[in-house]
């Protein structure tokens, strides 16, 4: 069995939605985005891009999988080695169970770059065993990068779970002026924003 041990599950047919309005599902489909100066309506050759993934540098690969798998519930999907330029890629996601995601890696590899939300984390061999070495987070100066963002179904329990795994708060959702927005740390030190979608109907103006 090639590795990542993956059940192909069968697509189920689509159900059409008999609860949506249909000026709902009509809004839904003309939704343009909302518009600042400086916005460009897409064209034609645009459709069908997407944002696949994020890249994140880690020092030690086994700190950092037992991380996002642990903590956050990620599973790997592909690794892919390069032993000529000495790093590994390392791309994860949250899968469902019920998502088919192939057995075989070549088309593990289609379905992994097809997807939304990816994370890839990024091994320069040898980092692991040297004393010392950090990545830059982005949040000290020169401030770049900020975070990354996960959404959970019960912030309280997930702050929980993050301290009965002794994750690194950099902000509490009590703390601050932002509440209900929660930041923890990651192994290397990156910023991971965590929210309750139902709790941002008011963040904002």
């Amino acid at each position: 069995m090639p590795p990542g041990n993956f059940i192909e599950c069968p697509h189920l047919p689509s159900q059409p939605d008999t609860d949506s309005h249909p000026r709902d599902q009509e809004d839904a489909m003309s939704f343009q985005g909302e518009q600042y100066p400086g916005v460009q309506t897409p064209s034609a050759e645009t459709q069908g891009f997407r944002f696949n993934h994020t890249m994140l540098r880690m020092k030690d690969p086994e700190r950092s999988l037992a991380f996002y798998s642990r903590v956050f519930g990620m599973r790997v999907l592909r690794k892919l080695d390069f032993p000529e330029m000495q790093f590994s890629l390392y791309f994860l996601a949250n899968v469902d169970d019920n998502d088919a995601v192939p057995e075989d890696t070549a088309e593990r590899n289609v379905y992994t770059f097809s997807q939304k939300g990816i994370l890839e984390l990024t091994h320069n061999w040898g980092t692991e065993d040297q004393e010392g070495f950090a990545y830059h987070d982005g949040n000290a100066e020169p401030q770049g990068f900020g975070h990354i963002c996960f959404s959970v179904p019960d912030l309280p329990a997930a702050v929980a779970w993050f301290d009965a795994n002794q994750v690194e708060f950099k902000k509490r959702p009590d703390e601050g002026k932002m509440k209900d927005v929660v930041f923890v740390k990651d192994p290397d030190g990156y910023w991971l924003e965590v929210v309750q979608p139902e709790r941002s109907r008011e963040l904002g103006q």
